[in-house]
């Protein structure tokens, strides 16, 4: 049986993989501590032997008519981004991927009322909300399997639940897994107008598009490191006036993977909440509780 050993609410910003002395022009002389964080995480989790795949939920990659997840045995080429092809040209990857995984995760799409189709297609495009934390997370660990999943842009909270309940599913029932889930994208997600941009680069939290959407952000960051993801599930309607990246759906897919509100697992901030030309960026990961996702909190009157 497999299990979920680790996840995380990760940003990937273009800025993460410019050069060094790019990163400090734009952030006032000053590396970004998502570098630095994405660099102790690597450290702390990624370069450990306990767990031998991971799925990223992709921000970046929408589907149409039903969730896609990849098949591929191997994923290898050249990337070059058609958002920011200045800053992300040509870049190298060549990754095991996880056939078996990614056929268990789509078959139990019907159980939970939704659409999951395992696609091995050696052309399938990828995207940099799952190379760039590869670059720092799975680059130079060969054995490590990568397996991505797509948000579907027809679908709403209830539906990337469900993709999360059948992501669980299928990582249990695939013998032997210990699997780190990623939900790589942003929270609020609203960029600076293009003649106003460049006044807003630095990664300073001040540059955030308002100061509501700051405020919307940090409350969340706080509740999830207490644990409190029944808190950020019960008030999406009111995060979606902040506009987060994708809808959010990378963490709601992460959520239904958890437990849902029944998660009670502490995020471990790595670097600082940080903005990127107006959008809020954060590195949260979360370890599994020894007594599972959904463990009693200490408060809790179960735990007494």
């Amino acid at each position: 049986m497999g299990e979920i050993t680790g996840a995380g609410l990760l940003a990937h910003v273009p800025t993460i993989v410019l050069p060094e002395e790019t990163r400090r022009e734009l952030n006032e002389g000053k590396e970004i501590t998502l570098v630095t964080g994405l660099r102790e995480l690597r450290r702390d989790v990624f370069a450990r032997d306990d767990y031998d795949t991971v799925v990223v939920l992709d921000s970046h990659w929408a589907t149409t008519v039903e969730f896609v997840v990849t098949a591929q045995s191997r994923r290898a080429g050249l990337f070059t981004s058609e958002e920011l092809p200045r800053g992300m040209s040509r870049m190298p990857y060549d990754f095991p991927g996880d056939p078996e995984l990614a056929r268990n995760i789509a078959s139990f799409a019907d159980r939970h009322g939704t659409w999951i189709t395992p696609i091995d297609d050696a052309y399938l495009p990828i995207y940099y909300a799952t190379l760039n934390l590869w670059k720092y997370l799975g680059e130079g660990l060969p054995d490590k399997r990568w397996v991505t999943i797509g948000v579907c842009q027809t679908g709403d909270m209830e539906d990337h639940l469900r993709l999360g309940r059948a992501l669980a599913d299928g990582i249990a029932a695939t013998p032997g897994r210990r699997v780190l889930v990623i939900a790589s994208g942003a929270l609020s997600h609203t960029f600076w107008p293009l003649r106003e941009l460049r006044d807003h680069e630095a990664s300073d939290p001040s540059h955030i598009f308002t100061p509501e959407a700051r405020a919307a952000d940090e409350q969340r960051i706080d509740w999830l490191t207490g644990g409190r993801h029944d808190r950020v599930l019960d008030t999406m309607d009111e995060f979606w006036t902040h506009k987060p990246e994708a809808r959010f759906f990378h963490y709601l897919m992460m959520a239904g993977a958890l437990g849902e509100q029944a998660c009670t697992a502490p995020g471990r901030q790595y670097g600082a909440y940080e903005n990127s030309v107006g959008t809020g960026q954060v590195l949260l990961w979360f370890d599994r509780p020894a007594g599972g996702w959904t463990a009693p909190r200490p408060s809790d009157p179960a735990a007494a």
